[in-house]
């Protein structure tokens, strides 16, 4: 009986342990500034606690989302090395904001379906604000 009782603590603990370890995981994007000249732009490290994707808007000094001009696929947890092929000409001293979206709301799971201002794949926010980083392409 208290092998029984000691196996149930230890999983009720390692439950416990997950279950705050995933609620303390913030999504957040590290990029730097880089050259852009092989046609991709790249993230370091993503974190993000649902799948969905690191979308690249261009942006300008008001750091207010423009369109979108690249996209590369997450998975819930953190993602290493995320490359984004660029679908339009990046020229060196652009601005790209790199932002974490979510797969929720559009037709087809696996499939970016998000325009600008759309509610399909659209952006995810931590406490209100949008998770994402600008850089400066090279």
């Amino acid at each position: 009986m208290m092998k029984l009782v000691t196996s149930a603590v230890v999983s009720a603990a390692l439950l416990t342990g997950a279950t705050l370890a995933q609620a303390e995981m913030h999504p957040e994007v590290w990029a730097d500034d880089q050259s852009v000249a092989g046609g991709t732009v790249s993230a370091e490290k993503v974190m993000t606690d649902r799948n969905g994707w690191l979308v690249v808007h261009r942006t300008d000094e008001s750091r207010a989302p423009g369109p979108v001009v690249g996209h590369a696929p997450l998975k819930e947890g953190e993602n290493q090395d995320v490359t984004a092929i660029l679908t339009e000409e990046v020229m060196a001293g652009d601005h790209l904001m790199l932002m974490i979206h979510g797969e929720e709301g559009g037709m087809q799971t696996g499939i970016f379906e998000y325009t600008l201002g759309a509610s399909e794949d659209g952006p995810i926010r931590l406490d209100g604000d949008l998770v994402m980083t600008v850089i400066t392409a090279q």
